[in-house]
């Protein structure tokens, strides 16, 4: 594969719509108030080992992979587009359902396929190396869920690749190894731990972005528009709150049905039914993480009687408070939060 090689900032460039509004950046508050909320799901982690003269071809995986470039020099392609040069500390967020190529020139002809043969997993790893070759390339690559509460995905409507280049200083290489070693000794905890050590990533991606010229998060749907995520980040930092659609609408300054057709559009739900998964998270939550009773759970997340809290929350995990807190004492519910 041969195809002319672009920057990585006119890569990122394309085909990037933002609502009305997105002008208006975002505050360091409201972005705190959702990384704080922000939950991870660590689907799988991968090593890539590229030698010269090789390329290897992933297919589309229904979750966004960070792809964070330990070492080499090479190129990829994503979704079928033009190839970026790879170097040392660079680190890709490519959305969910995209597939792309590493390749790496090196002897005579294009560069091979690495065949499903040298695709091996051992500890929920999966590595992708040569046998007996030098790689190249060297690429840790992880597939995750970034979500506040059951319903709102973080990353799920990202159109474009989130592209940046990172030095040693900031150590992403260290989080990455760190939550590979994490699930090959499947000590107590691991999911947990390699879910702080990827949120930790995604928190340095978004101080980044505060910083940089190039707003990577006022790409995301969610994000983009100011006024609705003030709205939004609300929501998130005070589920139990007396939240009512003229409240949040008097929060993000609109009229009630512009407030409403605002947040359906962008989060493809009411703002009711967002904040009653955003409640239940945090009751889920509280439920493992305390002793309080039922009662006093239910009224942190805003419901004024125990009754109408068990109906919504067995609804949200099928099962009552009760036995989600005794399958949390046996290690069962955690991940389903």
């Amino acid at each position: 594969m041969h195809t002319k090689a672009v920057s990585a900032q006119a890569l990122v460039g394309q085909n990037v719509l933002l609502p009305t509004g997105s002008t208006v950046k975002l505050s360091t508050t409201d972005l705190d108030n959702l990384m704080q909320a922000l939950d991870i799901d660590v689907i799988a982690l991968t090593e890539i080992l590229v030698p010269h003269g090789h390329r290897v071809e992933f297919g589309t995986i229904d979750a966004p992979g960070i792809h964070y470039n330990l070492s080499g020099v090479g190129r990829i392609s994503i979704n079928g587009g033009p190839t970026m040069p790879l170097r040392p500390h660079l680190l890709i967020i490519v959305p969910p359902n995209t597939p792309f190529t590493i390749e790496v020139d090196g002897g005579s002809g294009p560069p091979k396929l690495i065949s499903k043969e040298c695709w091996t997993r051992q500890d929920g790893i999966l590595r992708v190396a040569v046998p007996n070759e030098q790689p190249e390339i060297v690429q840790i690559c992880g597939f995750f869920n970034a979500s506040f509460g059951q319903s709102v995905r973080l990353f799920g409507e990202l159109g474009v690749p989130v592209i940046e280049q990172f030095e040693p200083a900031d150590k992403i290489d260290l989080k990455l190894r760190e939550a590979m070693d994490e699930l090959m000794q499947q000590e107590v905890g691991v999911g947990a731990m390699t879910a702080s050590l990827l949120k930790q990533i995604v928190v340095s991606l978004v101080r980044r972005s505060v910083k940089s010229s190039q707003r990577w998060t006022e790409r995301f749907s969610i994000l983009a528009d100011r006024q609705v995520t003030r709205a939004f980040a609300d929501m998130v930092a005070r589920p139990g709150a007396a939240h009512s659609v003229q409240s949040l609408a008097h929060s993000a300054g609109f009229s009630r049905s512009a407030f409403m057709a605002r947040f359906s559009d962008i989060f493809g739900q009411s703002p009711m039914v967002i904040l009653r998964a955003l409640r239940m998270r945090q009751a889920a939550i509280d439920l493992t993480t305390t002793t309080m009773s039922i009662d006093v759970i239910a009224h942190n997340a805003g419901y004024e009687s125990r009754s109408s809290f068990v109906r919504a929350f067995r609804k949200a995990y099928e099962r009552d408070p009760s036995d989600y807190r005794r399958m949390a004492k046996d290690g069962e519910a955690r991940k389903d939060i």
